[in-house]
């Protein structure tokens, strides 16, 4: 196996990305790898936001919640001598994950889960497995439940 050099990690800043997260940055430390944190601001959540509102003003409030998400990763990397740099995206979050690492030639995909199933995850869907399907880069799911 060929060490990982390039790693990216999907956060969205929620509580349950954070055992991935702690997978990404020990990853990233045992093989001397970049880590790429990318958050995608998601266009079709955007587009569902009522006309009234002021788009620009909602879209900065997204784009903000990614970068406090990603700070605090970048942090938590930078604690442990990890490399890093955060990479703000937008659309859809499976599709924009998976072209990211194509182009910048990342050598793994590490997400993070809620473990839904049945019914949950249908309604909802998964970009962990959106991106796991899609992806010809190897993908690393964390549950974290």
């Amino acid at each position: 196996m060929e060490p990982y050099r390039k790693i990216l990690i999907a956060t969205d800043g929620s509580t349950q990305t954070k055992k991935a997260v702690e997978h990404a940055i020990g990853l990233a430390r045992l093989m001397s790898a970049k880590l790429y944190i990318v958050y995608v601001v998601d266009s079709i959540a955007f587009a569902s936001i009522p006309l009234d509102m002021r788009p620009e003003n909602i879209y900065e409030g997204l784009k903000k919640d990614g970068l406090d998400a990603a700070k605090v990763v970048a942090d938590a990397a930078s604690e442990k001598g990890v490399d890093a740099e955060t990479v703000i995206l937008e659309g859809n979050p499976a599709e924009e994950i998976v072209d990211f690492a194509k182009n910048n030639e990342i050598d793994l995909i590490v997400l993070g889960t809620l473990g839904k199933s049945g019914i949950e995850r249908f309604l909802l869907g998964s970009v962990a497995e959106k991106v796991a399907r899609m992806s010809p880069i190897t993908v690393m799911i964390v549950k974290g439940r």
